[in-house]
Parts: C-alpha cells; sequence; structure tokens
C-alpha cells in the first residue's frame, strides 16, 4: 500500500509515491512513464528499503512543468523540481540510494551530481550515453482516434523498443504502457538521444552500476557500459540476459535481485 504525497513546486504539483520501510531509495522513470514503469519491482525492494517512487512532472498524475515544453531550460528545471521534492520529502541531510530507468537514468545521473546524499547509484538502460542504438524497428504514431488502432501501434512499439519477448507483451502491459503514453506531456526524446550522460556522471564519486538488458536496442549495451566503466573503479556494469530495455520490468526477479545487492553495499 502506497502513502501518496503531493509536493508544490512552483505551479507543478508533483506526485510520490512511499512504500515499505528501511533505507530510502529513489527510483526514477523513463520517458513515456510513470512510477508503474517499476511496478514489478516495488514489492521486492520495499521489503528493504523505504522507496520514493515519483512521477516526474509532466508524467502521470503529477503536473506539467512550468515553461515552454520544448525550452532549452526545461532538462534543468526538471532536476531542480525533482531535488527540492527529495529535499522536502526525505529532510536536507538523509542519506539515500537513487536509480533511475532510462530517460529517468539520465535524470538520475544529474540529480546524483548535485545532490550530496546520494550514496549509491544504479542505472537501467541509461539514456544519455551519445553512443549509437541498434533499434531496426521505427516507432509508430498510436495517437489515433480509433481504439483498435491506438492499441495496435502501442503493441508496436512496446516491440521495437522496449521488451524482447513477445511473449511479454500481454493485455496487463498494454493497459499499462497505453496510460503511461496518454498521460505523458514533457518531451524527452531529443534530451535522451544528447551525450548528457558524461558529463553528470563526472560530477558523482559513489559507487555506480550500469545496468542493461542483453536485447537493449537503445545502445550496444556492453560497448556503452565499458565505455562509461572505463578507468572508474567506483563504477561496474552488468548484463541481464533475455531482456529488451525495460530490463526491470521483463526480468524482475534477477533485477529485484542485483538492485538489492547493489544498494546494501555487497
Amino acid at each position: 500500500m502506497a502513502l501518496v504525497h503531493r509536493v508544490q513546486c512552483g505551479r507543478a504539483q508533483v506526485v510520490w509515491r512511499q512504500f515499505g520501510q528501511g533505507s530510502p531509495l529513489v527510483l526514477v522513470h523513463g520517458g513515456h512513464g510513470s512510477w508503474m514503469h517499476w511496478i514489478r519491482n516495488i514489492e521486492a525492494l520495499s521489503r528493504e528499503h523505504t522507496l520514493w517512487v515519483p512521477d516526474m512532472p509532466g508524467f502521470g498524475e503529477s503536473g506539467t512543468l512550468d515553461g515552454e515544453p520544448h525550452a532549452a531550460d526545461r532538462f534543468e528545471r526538471l532536476i531542480a523540481t525533482l531535488a527540492a521534492g527529495i529535499e522536502s520529502l526525505l529532510g536536507p541531510t538523509s542519506r539515500f540510494g537513487l536509480a533511475g530507468f532510462s530517460f529517468g537514468g539520465l535524470v538520475a545521473a544529474h540529480l546524483a551530481a548535485r545532490q550530496p546524499n546520494v550514496e549509491r547509484l544504479a542505472l537501467l538502460g541509461s539514456a544519455g550515453h551519445g553512443g549509437p542504438w541498434r533499434q531496426a524497428v521505427e516507432m509508430v504514431n498510436w495517437r489515433k482516434d480509433d481504439g483498435g488502432q491506438i492499441r495496435a501501434a502501442i503493441r508496436h512499439n512496446l516491440s521495437a523498443l522496449m521488451l524482447h519477448d513477445q511473449a511479454s507483451i500481454d493485455a496487463f502491459t498494454l493497459d499499462l504502457h497505453e496510460r503511461m503514453c496518454k498521460a505523458t506531456r514533457f518531451h524527452s526524446k531529443a534530451l535522451s538521444r544528447k551525450p548528457l550522460l558524461g558529463e553528470a556522471l563526472s560530477g558523482f564519486s559513489g559507487p555506480t552500476l550500469f545496468l542493461w538488458g542483453e536485447h537493449d536496442v537503445t545502445a550496444q549495451p556492453v560497448e556503452a557500459a565499458q565505455q562509461l566503466a572505463s578507468g572508474a573503479l567506483h563504477r561496474d556494469w552488468c548484463l541481464v540476459p533475455g531482456a529488451g530495455h525495460w530490463v526491470q520490468y521483463e526480468r524482475p526477479q534477477e533485477v529485484n535481485q542485483l538492485l538489492l545487492r547493489w544498494f546494501s553495499g555487497t
């Protein structure tokens, strides 16, 4: 059962969900997502951690970020809004772990660079690496008038980008992804493609884990992970067999175990 917190930052009200008890762990969802990007991880992780899971501004149930949707400073304003929420909910001195998925990985890295209280960082299929993608199938526009066409486009896009195993694209997954897509107002695609990750990581010296699905099409996973971790003893990486981009959803048991070990410091 979640406790729901609504944090007012400027004109945007940001919705945070709190689960479990233990050392604090913040989970940041990806683009076209919400807190539900972590829906298969919350039960396991909340046994050992107090989870703080936002809908970022412009996503899910949270309000829209102040300013123009394509403004050059929208990413910085997003980071500042989340940082203010963390300080409000956890306090200015509380130490915490931080994990981010996809666009949320890029967000988490920038938060870690500016938040002195981040103890450990995990980035899952992180955007912003600046390397080549291996996506072979183009996405299609899901914004249709016909419900059946919307459903078909959502299925196509899940297969093209998010999930490797076709059997994992069931009715629940389609409902979930459609709901998240329809609630998205923040434009993250262009930011995800920019090489913004390395700069943020240079500002964080704590233990950092890069985690990729074996079949993630948003990167050349081994190449990207080796490049990001190269020469830095505080960085490690792991490849999850059989998983696509949405690695924590497609292989939750493996990812939950990896994250629990990582954030316990073992």
